[in-house]
Parts: C-alpha cells; structure tokens; sequence
C-alpha cells in the first residue's frame, strides 16, 4: 500500500514464466479453505486466471500486472546503510519498545520507533508516547548509521510477523534516506520512513534516582494485574506506597470499589507515595522474563522513574507518575 511492501519467494514447477495480478484477500481466503495439497494457476483468457485444488476449481478477475508498483525490496543501497544481525535480537528489540509507540496520529514524530547507532557497533531503539520511554541498546559489530532515523508502528507490526517466520536466521536491514527494508533468504519487506524529528529523549531519563527499589519481576506483575482490576477506567491509577521492604498497591474506583495487596521488596530509604499508570508498568513487566529481578528508580513524586532488570543493562525504561 505503498507504505509497507513485501515479497515472497515460494518454491513452485513453472511450466510457463509469466506474471499476474490477484486481489489477495479472496486468494488467501481460497487457500485457507483448499483441502488439496497442491494448486495450480493457470492463466485463462485475458482478465481471468484459473485456480484447480483437487476437485476444485476457480476463476478469478486478474489485474494488469504492469500496473502494479515497483518496490524498493532489494538490500542494495545508494544513500543508507547495510547491517545483518540475527532475527532473534532484532525481533527482541521490537517487543522492548514498540508497546510504548504514541497511539495520537497527530503527534507524527512520535508514531513510530526511532532506530540510530549512538556509537559505532551499537544499534538502538526508542520510543515514547510522552508519558513513557522504552529503550534498548544491543552490540552489532561495525554497525554506524549516518543519522537516526523513525520506524512506522504499522510497519513494525508487520515486519514483526516476518521476524516470527524467520526463526534463527540472519536478516538483512538496509537503511535508506526514505525506507528501511529487511531481507531473508524467502522474503524482502520494506517500510515508508515517518518524516519529522524525533524528540531529545536523553533529557528525560533520571541521572541518579533517590530512591532504589529490588522486587522480583512475577510478584510485581501479578499484583499489579490483580490491583488495576479495581483502578480507574479513565485513568487506570494505581498508588505505590513505598515503606521499608514493603510496597503497598493500591487503587480505588467510586463505582466498584477498593483493593489493596503488599509487595515484598529490598528498599531501605524514607516513606515515598507515587501514582502510576498501571498498564504503563504491566506493559514493561510483561516484556521482561519471568523470575527477573527489577530495579525501580525514584526521584520524588512528581519526576520521572527509571525502571530497569538486573539481567538486562541495555534496557531502560522511564515513566511519568501521575496525581492520584
């Protein structure tokens, strides 16, 4: 749609080379229901290709494919850079920042991930919604990208997708002033660059947190599900009462009720009470592993926490507390 684009190669017995063009909703619709383990298209008389799956057989209206669009899936490049690093790190990537995409069409520069090599060999992600920030960090040998650049939300769902089929292999991606493309052996894919200037987000993230905070990463999780049940529908707040080595959750909502529910935690500093958006944290929870140790960094209780896992450095998260 000439915002994502893909190509597949699928291992077929040519009897003649040729090209068409199919509406490919009903074709998938047509292999999803074809008990047959082959097919055959087959083109007819012009405007129409034939389909056989067994005792099956259909006629579908074709398209001119010379009116279809050229698009730019090779992994040669002009104007950009080529890196190659495993599906699985840049799948990992993805999940570690694309649930903090901005939702607001309107706000352009923040509808998308912001990918740049902030030193030579180093490859990052970004994103953020304003109340939020996701980053991660993960070592490419002699990956330099000449400026960072914003990925689309739509077209990372989609390339998501792709990343799943791949499995362990390599993938290519290759940076361009306009798109980025990934290519696997079976499939290239390529995504429009979101135009504009993604904002200096290193100003938002806490230097040196007052308040450290240890709690395992499944207790938290699951007590923060279990509270936001009863939070706010407009505002999902849940309150975070800090004490030493306890954390109280709470929320409350005038219409269904009140829960509470204890935490054990390794905290040794002064009493602090923040508000948070409680799927702004579960969000980030559920990215991590299960059994992580998760430090969580407070300044007061109006600045920004920083939320980190003891087994992943590279990962940074920031979010804005709220009044409750």
């Amino acid at each position: 749609d000439m915002e994502v684009g893909l190509r597949g190669l699928v291992p077929a017995q040519m009897k003649k080379k040729g090209s068409v063009t199919l509406n490919a909703r009903k074709l998938y619709e047509i292999a999803r229901e074809v008990t047959a383990e082959e097919v055959t298209l087959k083109s007819a008389q012009v405007g129409w290709v034939d389909l056989l799956a067994g005792r099956s057989k259909f006629r579908i209206v074709s398209l001119d494919p010379k009116d279809f669009p050229q698009l730019p899936l090779g992994t040669a490049t002009v104007d950009g850079t080529s890196v190659r690093l495993a599906a699985g790190t840049l799948r990992e990537m993805v999940d570690k920042t694309l649930f903090a995409v901005s939702s607001d069409e309107t706000r352009f520069n923040l509808s998308g991930v912001f990918l740049s090599t902030p030193e030579a060999g180093t490859l990052r992600m970004v994103a953020t919604d304003g109340h939020r920030l996701a980053l991660v960090d993960r070592r490419v040998p002699e990956v330099k990208l000449p400026r960072g650049v914003i990925m689309p939300r739509k077209g990372l769902l989609e390339a998501r997708k792709l990343l799943d089929e791949t499995g362990d292999e390599d993938v290519t991606v290759v940076v361009s002033s306009k798109d980025v493309r990934l290519a696997t052996p079976a499939v290239s894919f390529f995504m429009r660059l979101v135009e504009g200037e993604f904002p200096d987000y290193q100003q938002v993230i806490p230097a040196a947190p007052r308040a450290q905070v240890r709690v395992n990463r499944d207790d938290l999780f699951a007590a923060l599900r279990r509270i936001s049940l009863l939070a706010s529908e407009r505002s999902r707040g849940v309150k975070f009462q800090l004490e030493r080595g306890r954390l109280e959750l709470s929320a409350s909502n005038p219409d269904q009720g009140e829960a509470s529910e204890d935490v054990e935690i390794t905290y040794a500093g002064d009493s602090l009470t923040l508000g948070f958006n409680a799927r702004y944290v579960i969000d980030v929870l559920a990215v991590h592993g299960e059994g992580e140790v998760i430090e969580l960094g407070f300044t007061d209780e109006v600045g920004p926490a920083l939320l980190r896992a003891s087994g992943d450095p590279d990962y940074t998260y920031v979010v804005m507390p709220m009044r409750l």
